[in-house]
């Protein structure tokens, strides 16, 4: 006789199951936020609802973010058809063109030879040998996703360490090998949240923004990259520095030579005229990208390549992003015939997943704002205006950053962002003050495997302990959220040419 074997009943599946609804219908039951507007409650318990579920992940994060789909319809929050709207729009677009071009350069290696190229300039002593891999990732995660990025770096990065071992015993390579690991996980989350595309809490925020204060002016991708890069740069060489302090190995490695790296990139052979012309294409949408709006730092204003079009405002970086990828459809193959350089094959392995989590959060978004939700929270959070803004921005940035140790990061941005606009409008501060750091914070989780794909999978690699990770992830959680306070207080304020004080005509 057989026996079936049973999921045992976590206490995860209790909460999710059983707890979470009952909180639900307590609220929509019991509850009253506000006499007069009941879809301010209703709201709430949907939002409450999801976020268990995006914590406790009993069911996929994709499926609960189709869930204001029914019930801001069923409770009157929103009309049906605006809510599906609310899960396609550039962003979107922004997304999928990306990913695209990412899916055409690992199609055809164009990343592995990038990624070695960068290895064999920064030589083979040991700090160059971590910061080599550092930069090739931080690069790479800059366009393509954290994710994918260190999948792609992982194996290089261990047929490396194998190499190393070759010279270096074992015990001795064990904390250097550690670092390395650290270093690939650590500079995926700092090249990610230098660009839009780099990680999916970038592109939550600049539609998020867009659908809690439609008047505002857009944020380009030139705009974020001009903030976003002096973080990415800072944080980026004290984690270098840091990891190699603590992970130096102990032995001399004066044996090693870039034969390694040599090796490793000699068997990709020539560069591939495939290889050039996505490249080329890659080069062009990242010009693209950032030229498109102009370049505006306080009073200095570069036009942009969009100006010369009678009607600059239809294009964006999804525009942008689609009309790059899609050509890599019509280009043929020179090397394999019948072939091109993109096929549907190849974009079908766009995250799916991830489009839909999005959707549920532009959604979510749209119905703390039509509900006035998000009015109702700012409202109830005034009694922080006593402090002062780098204080709260700090507490942002310190919370945000230790909340996704153990939640998805989009998720938690998702939530969070409608509340911290209400927040804004409701002590009389610019908006960006609150939202920026957060969603920077939220890609800058270091101590825990769950906190981020790229933690999750150097820790897959079965070399480096959860208390390694946590020991160096707690102090570059403290670091960054001061780096994050000081560069959103200092430098947002110039880059997005705004007052600290003042709640913009367009908020209000």
């Amino acid at each position: 006789m057989i026996k079936i074997r049973r999921p045992a009943f976590s206490f995860r599946n209790l909460f999710g199951f059983i707890i979470a609804p009952l909180i639900f219908i307590s609220i929509v039951l019991f509850a009253d936020l506000e006499p007069g507007k009941p879809q301010i409650t209703y709201t709430l318990a949907i939002a409450i609802l999801m976020a268990i579920l995006w914590i406790t992940e009993i069911i996929p994060l994709a499926v609960t973010a189709l869930l204001p789909v029914v019930m801001f319809p069923l409770f009157g929050i929103m009309n049906g058809k605006d809510v599906s709207s609310a899960y396609f729009n550039h962003v979107i677009f922004l997304f999928i063109g990306g990913f695209m071009v990412a899916l055409a350069m690992q199609k055809w290696n164009l990343h592995k030879r990038i990624a070695l190229k960068i290895l064999l300039i920064t030589g083979t002593s040991p700090a160059r040998i971590l910061l080599g891999f550092m930069i090739a990732t931080a690069f790479l995660s800059m366009w393509i996703s954290n994710t994918a990025t260190a999948m792609m770096m992982v194996p290089i990065l261990l047929s490396i360490i194998a190499k190393l071992e070759e010279h270096i015993s074992e015990k001795d390579l064990s904390r250097y090998s550690v670092g390395l690991l650290l270093g690939v996980a650590y500079s995926a989350s700092i090249g990610g949240i230098a660009t839009l595309v780099g990680t999916p809490p970038n592109l939550s925020f600049a539609r998020i923004f867009q659908i809690m204060f439609p008047e505002a002016p857009d944020i380009s991708f030139s705009d974020w990259f001009i903030f976003a890069i002096p973080i990415s740069i800072i944080f980026f060489v004290f984690v270098w520095l840091y990891l190699y302090f603590i992970f130096r190995p102990k032995g001399k490695m004066e044996k090693l030579s870039a034969i390694d790296f040599k090796k490793e990139y000699r068997s990709l052979g020539p560069a591939s005229i495939e290889e050039k012309i996505i490249l080329a294409d890659f080069v062009i949408l990242a010009l693209l990208w950032l030229t498109r709006a102009g370049i505006s730092v306080g009073s200095f204003h570069l036009p942009g390549w969009s100006e010369i079009f009678a009607q600059p405002s239809y294009l964006n970086d999804g525009t942008v992003a689609i009309g790059m990828a899609v050509l890599l459809f019509f280009i043929p193959s020179k090397n394999r015939r019948g072939t091109r350089l993109m096929d549907w094959n190849t974009a079908r392995k766009i995250p799916w997943n991830i489009v839909l989590l999005f959707g549920g959060g532009f959604a979510l978004a749209t119905g703390f704002k039509e509900s006035e939700l998000s009015v109702w929270f700012g409202q109830q959070l005034s009694g922080v205006a006593v402090f002062h803004p780098i204080v709260i921005i700090f507490i942002i940035s310190i919370g945000m950053t230790f909340l996704t140790e153990l939640t998805s990061n989009t998720a938690t941005t998702e939530m969070l962002l409608p509340v911290l606009a209400g927040l804004t409008v409701s002590i009389g501060v610019h908006p960006l003050l609150f939202m920026l750091p957060a969603t920077v914070s939220a890609s800058m989780a270091f101590m825990l495997p769950v906190a981020t794909p790229p933690n999750a999978i150097v820790f897959g690699s079965n070399r480096l302990t959860v208390m390694q990770m946590a020991r160096a992830g707690f102090i570059l959680n403290i670091l960054g959220a001061i780096l994050i306070t000081v560069i959103t207080y200092y430098w947002s304020t110039w880059v997005f040419d705004y007052s600290l004080f003042e709640l913009p005509q367009w908020a209000k």
